[in-house]
């Protein structure tokens, strides 16, 4: 009984078994003066082992013993190096699918590392375990080393499909030296601090006994911080997670990862006379926990390949995270566990039923009557719409094409470059106003015959149009260089000698070009540099 009673949420203590009820079922039919109507219940999905789930990683390459086959020693006899572990026999391989199956007749079946023969290049494993879905987690998790127990290791979590990663809790012989913590157990913890990140030693010292062999992320005692030892005080508990910032999230992943980061060692130092002794095996992981469906569902089934919430409350997508087409008359909201004993259910409502009267599309909770215009509109629309339904982008954002309506991100920011464009709008398809010589689809580069500065100036020369004459070069698009006895922003101009000859204004080359275009030119250069 106190095992199940551990499983947040799901079975709480026999005193509360209506609340019980009331997470575990959505709805009910009930009969009032009107008729006969359903009630609707905040709910959700009993907890399971997730380890028939869980797809197993490990890394990097070539860290599973035998291949090749690698014969190894124990703590208990270092001497006696008889065991061997080779990948193509099936008797003696060791392969990570060996953490999730069912022991047999007591036998334990593990999956082993190679050895520590590099020493001291460390030894380093990753263990990565995912579910492509949101889960809860219910129970402590338990990871099960044959062998010895790590030194040093760490559990990491992530909430985005391993894309990202977060430290969950450190182990170590001693916490200082390897993590810079001090060392701490999760009975140190307190209301305010139950969802700290902890370094324990509690798992890793070595004990000298083949029994010790577990290592805990202790779910339970963070529950009981907050429902008490017996974890009787389960209001006080949901209370907590509706209030406390992070509290939820800290028990929410979508992946977990073990890092094993030092063997087990026998209590001494590394022998380097005897490096086979060294190395990790895991008979078993257990997690145990529920499909996180924002409190909108009561069954998580395996089908297509993954678990998936079965939504109610005109919910759907993967966490029942999002109303369905037509029920969007106010945002999406998660289920809450208050106030006892059912919940809340916060129900996805179609425009025009009894919970609301104004499509909004899920970017507004509120709507207006305006009087003299004789219409509903929405108010306050957020995910940066506009409009009497929120079906508008707000200026400086455009219509996302590949999103629906109800789509958080249905409104894209212009990110127009201020220095290249005329404000900050766009039109519908993202593509800025650009100002004269800038262009591109936020007017971030300069169209030819114009250079970037501050915005896009045009070219003083170049080697099309603007060239520079009589034998000049240009430089960098803002200068010509003239030869000696030339002048001018193209060295069109000749320069005089001592005796005053030779004072042609142009060359022969120079007023080849048509006289009003490059005169015309030259004077709104003129004034650029003089400017």
């Amino acid at each position: 009984m106190l095992h199940l009673a551990a499983l947040l949420l799901q079975c709480l203590p026999l005193a509360m078994g209506q609340y019980d009820r009331a997470l575990r079922s959505c709805k009910s039919r009930v009969t009032t003066d009107e008729g006969t109507t359903w009630e609707y219940y905040a709910c959700q999905p009993r907890s399971i082992a997730m380890k028939e789930y869980m797809l197993v990683k490990v890394d990097p390459p070539g860290i599973t013993c035998g291949d090749p086959p690698e014969r190894f020693c124990t703590h208990e006899n270092p001497y006696l190096c008889s065991d061997e572990c080779d990948a193509s026999n099936p008797d003696l391989a060791h392969p990570p699918k060996l953490m999730q199956d069912d022991e047999k007749y007591g036998r334990p079946t593990y999956w082993q590392s190679i050895t520590w023969s590099r020493y001291p290049e460390p030894l380093l494993a990753n263990i990565t375990m995912s579910w492509n879905k949101s889960i809860e987690l219910t129970d402590n998790i338990l990871i099960t080393f044959e062998y010895g127990r790590p030194t040093i290791m760490m559990l990491e979590k992530s909430l985005d499909y391993g894309r990202t990663w977060h430290p969950y809790q450190y182990y170590a012989d001693d916490c200082m030296e390897a993590f810079g913590m001090p060392a701490k157990n999760v009975q140190d913890l307190s209301i305010t601090t139950a969802n700290r990140i902890i370094c324990t030693e509690q798992y890793s010292r070595w004990v000298g006994s083949k029994n010790e062999k577990n290592v805990s992320f202790e779910v339970r005692d963070r529950f009981a911080i907050f429902a008490g030892r017996d974890l009787k005080n389960m209001e006080n508990l949901y209370t907590r997670m509706e209030s406390m910032k992070g509290l939820k999230d800290f028990f929410t992943v979508t992946d977990l990862r073990i890092r094993l980061l030092r063997p087990a060692l026998g209590g001494t130092y590394v022998q380097r006379d005897n490096l086979f002794k060294y190395f990790y095996a895991i008979s078993n992981i257990e997690v145990t926990a529920r499909c996180k469906c924002n409190l909108h569902a009561k069954e998580c089934n395996f089908k297509d390949g993954g678990l998936q919430c079965e939504c109610e409350h005109n919910t759907t997508g993967s966490d029942c995270g999002k109303c369905k087409k037509n029920f969007r008359a106010k945002s999406w909201r998660p289920g809450s566990y208050l106030p006892v004993p059912n919940g809340s259910p916060n129900i996805c409502t179609a425009a025009g039923s009894a919970f609301g009267n104004c499509e909004c599309y899920g970017h507004s909770n509120r709507c207006s009557y305006i009087d003299f215009l004789n219409i509903v509109t929405c108010v306050s629309c957020k995910h940066n719409t506009r409009g009497q339904h929120c079906q508008h982008c707000r200026l400086g954002f455009y219509r996302n094409a590949s999103a629906e309506l109800d789509d958080d991100n249905v409104c894209i920011e212009c990110n127009c470059n201020q220095m290249g464009s005329i404000h900050d709008r766009c039109n519908e398809t993202g593509y800025c106003e650009c100002k004269e010589g800038a262009t591109g689809m936020k007017c971030e580069d300069c169209q030819a015959a114009y250079y970037w500065k501050q915005g896009c100036i045009p070219n003083v020369c170049d080697d099309e149009l603007l060239i520079c004459q009589n034998g000049g070069t240009c430089l960098e698009n803002q200068k010509c260089i003239c030869p000696s006895g030339y002048k001018g922003v193209l060295c069109e101009q000749r320069k005089c000698n001592s005796e005053g000859k030779d004072c042609s204004t142009a060359s022969t080359a120079y007023l080849s070009l048509p006289a009003g275009f490059l005169s015309a030119l030259i004077l709104q250069l003129a004034t650029l540099i003089s400017s």
